[in-house]
């Protein structure tokens, strides 16, 4: 364990997530970068560059309970606490009729944006 902060930031592959993730992890804050592709997260990371703070890829599927609680399980081992999460974590369907949404896209979406959220906030 450090004395660094430590922060999770959902969505930390790409975009919004990896520019936030990476400004943490240059801020001096231990940092998980989490995703569901870890080669990305890895790329992320390597494209942070060195720091003093340290950096941690995991995939994880945040629509998924079981998956949150592994991820925060290795974090609690990594680093012993989490002081800031960034709920960035999001998926989108193309612009259309509602009754043009397959139920399984919908239930997809509603899984990531507003379930995963709901699951990385209450671990």
């Amino acid at each position: 364990m450090t004395d660094y902060k430590t922060a999770i930031v959902t969505g930390a592959g790409t975009g919004i997530g990896k520019a936030v993730a990476t400004a943490l992890l240059r801020s001096g804050w231990n940092t998980v970068f989490c995703g569901r592709r870890k080669p990305v997260l890895d790329e992320a990371i390597a494209d942070a560059g060195s720091t003093q703070a340290k950096a941690l890829a995991v995939a994880c599927d945040i629509s998924k309970a079981d998956q949150v609680d592994e991820m925060f399980e290795t974090v609690a081992a990594a680093f012993g606490r989490v002081d800031l999460l960034f709920n960035n974590a999001g998926t989108s369907y193309k612009s259309t009729l509602i009754d043009e949404i397959p139920v399984e896209v919908w239930n997809e979406v509603v899984g990531v944006n507003l379930t995963g959220s709901f699951l990385c906030a209450r671990a």
